[in-house]
């Protein structure tokens, strides 16, 4: 019996978010994802729609967190269509846009426009540091090398502001987080959770971010 309860604590300290359903403006802090694309089309290669076009950093989404989970569908109103005239090329595909709003924008307490103007002034926030605009051969970075180049590009962050996730055993970047308080005006820092999830998805001494092509 003790060995099953020993078990089961250690599946539990290794789970990912706790997904929940919430109430609309009930959460603690934004996390701003921001996708390496170039990742995405080594797997999704047939994603023409996103990998058709030379892209970096792309806007994934902007999550409403809890200290631990994060709550989504908070509402089934759906997406206005209008939304995709009004902010395009907020997001790098059109799928996005119905699937952010659905599962986080819902969630944040604010109208259609008010969510997609905050997505849409904070992802033009994050400067994306020189190196990595349109990198012709992959970038070998460590965590920690790849925040401080974050910083310093962008004054008004720290490395405590910011997570990491990797693909493919910690070989691969896959995304970074920017932690940003409910107003959506400063930085705030990043949960323990998302820096034990970083931890385990980003656990090599460096990882390749691939090239742009």
């Amino acid at each position: 019996m003790r060995k099953t309860m020993a078990l089961l604590a250690a599946a539990l300290l290794c789970a990912p978010s706790v997904q929940a359903k919430g109430e609309a403006g009930e959460f603690d802090y934004y996390a701003l994802a921001l996708s390496w694309s170039p990742q995405h089309c080594a797997v999704k290669p047939t994603d023409r729609e996103q990998c058709s076009r030379q892209l970096g950093f792309v806007l994934h989404g902007l999550w409403p967190q809890y200290q631990r989970g994060y709550p989504s569908d908070c509402s089934r109103e759906r997406l206005d269509p209008q939304m995709e005239h009004e902010f395009a090329g907020l997001y790098p595909s059109r799928f996005l846009y119905r699937h952010e709003w659905q599962k986080h924008g819902t969630c944040s307490g604010l109208d259609q426009a008010q969510f997609h103007q905050l997505a849409s002034t904070l992802r033009e926030k994050v400067a994306a540091p020189a190196a990595y605009q349109s990198p012709a051969q992959p970038l070998r970075k460590s965590r920690e090398q790849l925040k401080q180049d974050l910083v310093d590009a962008n004054a008004w962050l720290s490395k405590g502001n910011i997570t990491l996730a990797c693909a493919d055993g910690g070989r691969f970047l896959r995304e970074i987080y920017v932690c940003i308080d409910k107003d959506g005006e400063s930085a705030v820092p990043c949960s323990d959770e998302m820096r034990k999830r970083e931890a385990r998805s980003c656990g090599q001494p460096d990882f390749l971010l691939r090239n742009v092509r």
